[in-house]
């Protein structure tokens, strides 16, 4: 008898609903024959609005987009998508003086210099008034200066640097709808009345408003904070993560660009006086934000505080308030349902991780198909792989606050005194003091690993403030000539890279087809983007994501970027 999945439902529409649908699609139809595939069937309710306020993304979506067929023009007109070339946060920290520091954490690595970390050479010698980022990667520089992330001319996803996406969550739910209904996907706009549970505590059945039952083999819950299945109808518990993180109410708005020929090719993360704002811009308006503490101001108060921070942006606008509940549920599958999405778990998206973690636990949920006995071990090895994603994306968040150094609010004292801090987080915090982060200390890394540790703590000047009095004496000796000698050509690289990069919003009018495509090379002004002597391009796949050209341990031309 086959025993075979023949059916996946997702209930819960939206970006990790579609996502869902998209992914799950994709995997099989390139590993499975037709007949051997499940259907998948995606319910969702046609009045519940998908909550949109301008989503940014990390360097997985492009790979995703690609793997799954979407043209990126395609999805750059439908979702008035922009590059992203990494995240600028502002005023988080204070220098020695007293004045804020801002920093960009860029979609690139720092690189090794003759098999040591170029974190070490410039905590010991430094690179004049350029910080580390400015430093080893061209992110920041073509961010302020509007810049795109290549040339015109290339082909769809070609990248030298390491760039992701900001997007209309809304339009890129449309997108995939229409995407997913047409390679197969049952789409159901009804509601959920009911969550039927069969004896062994399986969900059997859904009873809908208008169609009435619909069976059940394995369901996917992207009901969002709601969970309608894990926690309403399986009561699988919430893990609070108030005690870690502060925030736990957010307002959105959407305002025009304050310089229509402008779009800046970063996403902003503002510290105000009890939490962040987000500056997501996008093709055809930025999206914006405060992520605040309850504790620390009412919706009042913060709606006061954020729309004098907009200023003219802002006159005569009413943000939405949004309430957060931040946290996961303790098991993301449990029987036969896996919670993705809001449902399995929400951490404040200070680092834009929420598609990312919807792109993992889909595919590592693919991996982990089961037959219709929902095999447990199955069950619990994904359990512990969702497990380690929610921890890697806790511990990086709280780094942001712990490590804050403002004493002029309560909020960022009490964020960086009375917040827990995980355990191995605690530890490494512990070890940094004494010496970088390396990569043995990151035990498990999808997105954030140690050269990104590096890049907070260098970037908020963590070790000029007070952290780690006299790291810089326990340096290895390091030759100061080879570093001086790779800044003098990372600049004149740099020079050239500006120079041949083009606006942001001139690169995404030629991508969308509002403008003559160049054939590449043939543009004014412009030079073909190759290797740079000393580097190999690193492929392209889902474990190595696209930056730029890393740098080979032992290689006598030191060339960061």
């Amino acid at each position: 008898m086959n025993n075979r999945l023949s059916q996946i439902t997702i209930v819960g529409g939206g970006t990790a609903g579609w996502m869902t649908a998209l992914i799950l699609d994709m995997v099989f139809s390139r590993t499975s024959a037709s007949k051997d595939r499940p259907r998948i069937c995606l319910i969702e309710s046609p009045n519940i609005a998908t909550v949109g306020v301008g989503e940014a993304t990390v360097p997985r979506m492009p790979v995703t987009l690609r793997q799954a067929g979407i043209s990126e023009r395609d999805f750059f007109r439908e979702t008035n998508a922009s590059f992203k070339l990494g995240v600028k946060f502002c005023n988080w920290n204070k220098d020695r003086k007293g004045n804020r520091i801002d920093y960009v954490n860029p979609f690139a690595h720092g690189q090794m210099v003759q098999g040591l970390e170029a974190a070490e050479f410039f905590l010991r010698f430094g690179n004049g008034d350029r910080d580390f980022t400015q430093s080893i990667s061209p992110h920041d520089h073509l961010g302020r200066l509007c810049k795109g992330a290549r040339q015109l001319g290339q082909p769809e996803f070609e990248q030298r640097f390491g760039y992701a996406y900001h997007l209309d969550a809304v339009k890129f739910a449309g997108m995939l709808t229409k995407v997913c209904t047409k390679r197969g996907v049952e789409h159901i706009r009804d509601e959920v009345q009911s969550v039927e549970l069969d004896e062994q505590g399986n969900v059997s059945h859904l009873m809908l408003e208008r169609k009435g039952r619909h069976d059940i083999e394995m369901v996917i819950d992207c009901t969002g904070f709601r969970g309608l299945i894990i926690n309403q109808a399986l009561g699988e518990p919430f893990l609070d993560y108030s005690d870690y993180l502060p925030n736990d109410r957010a307002m959105a708005l959407q305002i025009e660009h304050p310089k229509p020929e402008k779009i800046e090719s970063l996403t902003r993360s503002t510290a105000l006086g009890a939490g962040w704002t987000w500056r997501v811009p996008l093709y055809n308006r930025v999206g914006t934000g405060y992520v605040f503490s309850s504790a620390h101001r009412t919706d009042d108060q913060a709606a006061d505080e954020y729309l004098k921070w907009l200023g003219d942006s802002g006159k005569g606008a009413t943000p939405r308030v949004i309430p957060m509940r931040v946290g996961r549920v303790r098991n993301a599958w449990v029987k036969n349902c896996v919670a993705i999405g809001l449902s399995g778990g929400f951490i404040e998206p200070l680092e834009s991780t929420a598609i990312h973690m919807v792109d993992h636990a889909v595919r590592w949920f693919a991996e982990h198909l089961p037959t219709k006995d929902v095999e447990p071990s199955l069950r619990d090895r994904y359990n512990r792989q969702m497990d380690k994603l929610y921890n890697e994306v806790l511990e990086f968040i709280c780094l942001h606050y712990r490590l804050g150094n403002r004493k002029d609010d309560q909020y960022w004292i009490d964020a960086r005194t009375e917040m827990k801090v995980p355990d191995r987080l605690a530890e490494n915090l512990e070890l940094w003091q004494h010496r970088l982060p390396m990569d043995h200390d990151v035990e498990f890394a999808t997105l954030f690993d140690h050269r990104v540790y590096q890049t907070v703590l260098l970037g908020k000047q963590s070790y000029d403030t007070g952290y780690g009095t006299g790291i810089r004496d326990r340096i290895r000796p390091l030759k100061k000539q080879i570093w001086l000698q790779g800044m003098q050509r990372a600049k004149a690289d740099l020079a050239q890279i500006i120079k041949s990069m083009p606006d942001h919003k001139t690169l995404l009018r030629e991508i969308r087809g509002e403008l003559e495509r160049p054939a590449f090379g043939k543009t004014a002004g412009m030079k073909p983007t190759v290797p740079m002597p000393g580097t190999t391009p690193a492929p392209v796949t889902i474990q190595n994501m696209p930056n730029f050209a890393e740098i080979q341990s032992g290689a006598k031309d030191l060339q960061l970027f």
